[in-house]
């Protein structure tokens, strides 16, 4: 061999042709060359994601020998001499030992390369299958969830949809009831404006009639009762209006729950009966990013309990409100009807206490009326039995004028002169006395003949008030069915 440097001659300006059987076999070379050439890994990770064209760019690296080589043949080709096709000396670049050396790095590097290639690719193939059946568990646990979320929508639903029927029917049934107070309450003015009218009518009594009496008193009970039994049913009406509004508020969050659950449970059936195959799925770019939930099931279970808690809280003072309302009904009911017939059991006892004073008096004019007439009749005895003793009068009277014209002493009071004296006087002041007190009698029997009359007229009068008037208005009181708001 030639120094380095020197020219080399014509005849190896060409390389000369390789045999065939230069390399070793491959085992041979692993074999003698196991222990002298380490063993270089490849650097690139292979964390690396799948991307043929990171591997591409690493195989397309060229290997280079430039850690190999020495200094004089790393000399810059700027340096080095032009190539002259007529040297003679001998002139190589590198030296056997890293010839064999590149050739064994290249198939390290293949080996290596192919290596972690069959890698990567029984990696790759187990990520598929295990993102497959990973993806595959996770659409099934979703439909699963799915299905769990259609049950417990569906198990929601039943019950708002129970708990709604029964507010429904609870509502309905104190609507009515609140009807039937109304009606009630209407029904109480009519006996109201009859005991009124009672009272108005009875202050036309006369007289001695104009007093206080029982039925009277009975009277202003009743409207007592009346207007007590109005406050009580306007107060319970007002609670029962509360009320109403209270149910159809809850009846409204319950309806508008029922119907989002009606919506979520179309959705979520329609998303528990997805399949790969169906149609109408597709990609929505970004949708796994929006968050739209409002609630986790804790808060979404407890928002429809506490609604049908609600409900049921709501039904349970609507049911007792009726209750209420119930007993109100029947208890005003039996107090305006007893309070009705003790008012007509006094009015019953008064008439039949005037009509028996009317009759008493009745008979008392008949007796007077004739007692009026026999002192009539005793007068005019009286004046009769006069005029038929005026004959003695007058002769008695004659009498004792002629003898008064006695003389002297002849003048004597005797026997005669009393007698026709006593004749004269006594016996004619004695009728006349009589005959007036027969007519003061007769005064006096007039004057209770108009006493009594008068009497007459004031009991006919109260009894024409009490029995025809207010007893006539109070046949329209209405019964029992009408008081509890029934038509």
């Amino acid at each position: 061999m030639e120094p380095v440097g020197s020219t080399l001659i014509a005849t190896y300006a060409h390389l000369k042709p390789t045999p065939t059987n230069f390399l070793p076999a491959i085992g041979g070379i692993t074999s003698s060359y196991r222990d002298r050439f380490p063993h270089y890994n490849v650097t690139h990770s292979l964390s690396l994601p799948w991307r043929p064209s990171t591997y591409y760019k690493v195989a397309s690296n060229s290997p280079t020998l430039g850690p190999y080589c020495t200094r004089a043949q790393r000399v810059s080709e700027s340096t080095m001499a032009p190539f002259v096709s007529n040297r003679t000396t001998l002139f190589t670049r590198y030296t056997l030992d890293d010839w064999y050396r590149s050739n064994l790095t290249n198939y390290q590097e293949s080996s290596t390369s192919r290596h972690n290639s069959e890698r990567l690719r029984v990696d790759t193939s187990r990520l598929i299958q295990d993102k497959y059946q990973q993806i595959r568990k996770t659409q099934v646990d979703s439909t699963q969830n799915l299905g769990e979320r259609v049950n417990d929508i569906g198990f929601w639903k039943s019950e708002i949809t129970h708990e709604l029927d029964e507010l429904i029917g609870e509502t309905n049934a104190i609507s009515d009831l609140k009807r039937r107070l109304e009606r009630a309450l209407i029904e109480t003015e009519a006996p109201l404006q009859v005991t009124r009218e009672c009272l108005f009518h009875r202050e036309k009594r006369m007289g001695i009639d104009l007093v206080h009496d029982e039925a009277e008193k009975e009277l202003l009970t009743e409207v007592d009762i009346i207007l007590t039994c109005q406050e009580r049913m306007k107060l319970h009406l007002d609670k029962a209006i509360t009320q109403l509004t209270a149910d159809r508020a809850v009846q409204h969050e319950l309806e508008k729950d029922l119907s989002d659950k009606q919506a979520a449970h179309r959705i979520d059936d329609k998303c528990h009966h997805l399949r790969n195959t169906s149609e109408g799925i597709g990609f929505f770019r970004g949708v796994e990013n929006v968050d739209a939930t409002v609630s986790v099931p804790e808060s979404w279970a407890k928002f429809t309990d506490d609604n049908i808690l609600c409900s049921q809280s709501e039904r349970a003072a609507s049911s007792k409100l009726r209750e209420d309302i119930e007993n109100l009904l029947v208890v005003t009911a039996n107090e305006m009807w007893n309070q009705f017939s003790r008012v007509n059991l006094a009015f019953t006892n008064r008439i039949a206490e005037t009509a028996d004073t009317k009759n008493k008096i009745q008979i008392h004019l008949s007796k007077t009326l004739q007692e009026i007439f026999q002192t009539e009749m005793t007068i005019e005895s009286i004046k009769k039995a006069i005029r038929e003793k005026s004959a003695f009068l007058k002769v008695a009277q004659t009498r004792l004028d002629e003898r008064t014209r006695r003389p002297n002493i002849e003048l004597c009071r005797d026997v005669a002169q009393l007698r026709t004296h006593v004749l004269n006087s006594v016996e004619t002041q004695i009728l006349q006395q009589r005959l007036k007190d027969a007519e003061d009698t007769l005064q006096s029997l007039v004057h209770t003949k108009a006493t009594l009359e008068h009497e007459l007229a004031v009991k006919a009068n109260t009894l024409y008030i009490d029995q025809e008037k207010c007893m006539g208005m109070r046949k329209s009181f209405p019964n029992t069915l009408r008081l509890v708001g029934f038509c």
